[in-house]
């Protein structure tokens, strides 16, 4: 029996209400819904409203007034305040904004026009300040402010030398550490006090990584996420006293550590988070991993993660999801140990119609093991489907378990989809990550490739009905697969790739220039490795290009130029070459506004069932 096709915006559409956040007294809640104001598209905006115990009472109220882009992001600072970051038209220059939850009252604390800024520290013992960083100096580097979140004055307090590309701040809110970087090498610098200058503590070519997390709990000590010595990245303690001295805390074999947890309240270590073929938690403290247990016996057959908290750690929201649905919002009562609903994240997809996301594993044709995920579509045997081949986007990512919204409307429509980690994705230690290096558009590839031989050795994939689709790194994963392989893909959807390997590092934004030597190493030289990139760059190779091709790009895309896609469009509408070409004046690297993503979507729709068509 074949499952009921559900509409596209019903995979795609934001969350009726969704991102739910506790006041620090738990005497308000927040949460955004789409708001469509003085006639215009609705947006994602914050409301607020009052809580009694477990249950929201009166009117809820909006806070915010966006009408161009969704928020991304919010959050509460104290009870009084929202803290949230707009940008325009998807540019990434990021303002911060704080919301008055009382009068209404917007101030934006970073009025600067082509300046990204980002939080720093929340200062939750500060009830008046936060720390932000910005490149309103130097384009290419940012300096440490205090912002007074009412008067909007911001007040330097580190200014960068030229070679920060990063801050941490101690559990009282001291710029104590700054991450110094020429792109090949790194130097953690530390301090004891504001006043102090910068020393070096520790030294590291870019491939191995010390990562700082947070202090210990008297400021004196640093926990970091470490590959020193060690293939996966694993918690360890380090000493300024006796930097090269790592104490380890806890690692997992074959897997990078994700990131790792701590009470404020209680001042333990909580948890670190990790990744296998799902998500994994290893706890510290027995009341972290009690709550965790109560929670999960509760919602069995859920993943669950704890996010906002009150203050006093007492109330929590939690969150559900497993690889069928985006799940539910729940408030949680730690002091009771009840649960009251919030909100079903998307009410409008029964879980017993999606598709269960399956782990698999093949091997490389030089020997490694490539990890992965594959849906496949309910009311068909796996035998001779049409399959869509989704490479993810970063490279330097990966693909993890759960609910794809992307996965489950191709499932939904009738195609597997193969979704893999290929060499140079993250989790998977050191040399994996480093078998990437020069090697977009090579083995990287021959990654993917190998993985569509799996799909048609193991007789899922009809090998006539193969297309390739994905994002940014996806993108020219899905033009390299349609330049160097042009007989395996039956069609190929590219959403904001890159395509021209040598002008796409001269058009990164500023403040990715300090890194762009790293950029180098990993990927090419321009002078050096010249002849390379051009025979790895699609848009200078388009004569072997013949399989169908639809482009989606964003006009103000700051991480892949709109002209990756024009180059790329151009030379093939001069051979006669079919290319179907979506831009989007009013976003980025990627699409966020609702009716742009259901006319991608549809768009694509279409012309897959053209090309691919279903038996």
């Amino acid at each position: 029996m074949q499952p009921e096709k559900f509409p596209v915006q019903d995979f795609f559409r934001n969350p009726d209400r969704g991102f739910f956040r506790l006041s620090d007294d738990g005497a308000l809640l927040g949460y955004m819904e789409p708001a469509a104001i003085d006639g215009r598209p609705a947006r994602m905006n914050v409301f607020v409203q009052s809580l009694d115990g477990s249950a929201p009472v009166g009117k809820p109220r909006r806070l915010t007034a966006e009408v161009d882009r969704d928020i991304a992001q919010y959050f509460w600072k104290g009870s009084d305040t929202v803290i949230y970051e707009k940008d325009f038209n998807g540019d990434e220059n990021f303002h911060v904004l704080a919301v008055d939850a009382v009068s209404g009252k917007i101030t934006d604390l970073t009025p600067f026009p082509g300046v990204r800024a980002d939080i720093q520290d929340d200062l939750p013992d500060d009830p008046d300040h936060l720390l932000i960083s910005h490149n309103g100096r130097n384009p290419e580097i940012f300096d440490v402010y205090r912002a007074n979140i009412r008067s909007g004055e911001l007040t330097l307090v580190a200014e960068n030398p030229g070679n920060i590309v990063g801050w941490q701040t101690d559990h009282q809110g001291r710029v104590r550490i700054g991450i110094a970087s020429d792109g090949l090498h790194t130097k953690l610098l530390y301090r004891e006090n504001e006043s102090d200058d910068f020393r070096p503590l520790i030294s590291t070519d870019f491939r191995t990584v010390v990562s700082p997390q947070f202090f210990t709990f008297d400021d004196q000590r640093l926990y970091a996420l470490s590959n020193r010595n060690r293939d996966c990245l694993a918690l360890v303690v380090i000493d300024p006293e006796n930097p090269e001295d790592e104490q380890l805390v806890y690692e997992v074999a074959d897997h990078d550590l994700d990131a790792a947890g701590y009470s404020r309240l209680r001042q333990v270590l909580t948890v670190v988070a990790y990744q296998t073929d799902k998500p994994k938690y290893h706890f510290f403290d027995e009341l972290s991993a009690q709550r965790h247990a109560q929670v999960s016996e509760k919602l069995p057959g859920y993943e669950i993660a704890f996010q906002s908290g009150t203050r006093d750690e007492n109330k929590f929201i939690v969150a559900t999801y497993n690889d069928r649905s985006p799940g539910s919002r729940y408030l949680y009562d730690a002091v009771r140990d009840t649960l009251d609903k919030l909100a079903d994240i998307n009410p409008y997809l029964p879980e017993d119609a999606m598709a269960p996301v399956r782990p698999i594993q093949y091997v490389s044709r030089d020997g490694l093991t490539i990890h992965g995920y594959l849906t496949l579509p309910l009311g068909k045997p796996a035998t001779g489907l049409p399959c869509i081949v989704n490479p993810h986007g970063g490279p330097w990512a990966r693909d993890s378990w759960g609910f794809n919204p992307e996965a489950q409307f191709l499932a939904n429509r009738g195609y597997c989809v193969l979704q893999m980690n290929f060499r140079g994705s993250t989790g998977y230690g050191r040399k994996f990550w480093e078998a990437s290096f020069g090697q977009w558009g090579l083995r990287m590839q021959d990654d993917i490739t190998d993985g569509v031989q799996w799909l048609i050795e193991e007789g899922i994939a009809d090998p006539d009905r193969i297309a390739i689709y994905g994002g940014s790194y996806g993108g020219y994963a899905t033009l390299a697969g349609i330049t160097y392989t042009p007989d395996l893909y039956a069609a190929a959807v590219d959403y904001v790739g890159v395509s021209n390997l040598l002008t796409f590092m001269n058009t990164i934004p500023p403040y990715w220039k300090p890194m762009l030597v790293k950029m180098h190493s990993m990927v090419g030289d321009p002078d050096t490795d010249r002849t390379r990139l051009e025979a790895t760059s699609p848009a200078l190779n388009a004569d072997r290009i013949k399989t169908p091709l639809f482009i989606a790009q964003g006009a103000h895309d700051p991480r892949v130029n709109k002209d990756e896609s024009d180059q790329m469009v151009k030379a093939l509408r001069d051979r006669g070459v079919e290319v179907e070409y979506m831009v989007k004046d009013n976003e980025g690297h990627g699409f966020h506004n609702d009716e742009n993503k259901f006319e991608f979507y549809e768009r694509m729709e279409r012309f897959l069932a053209q090309h691919l068509p279903q038996a």
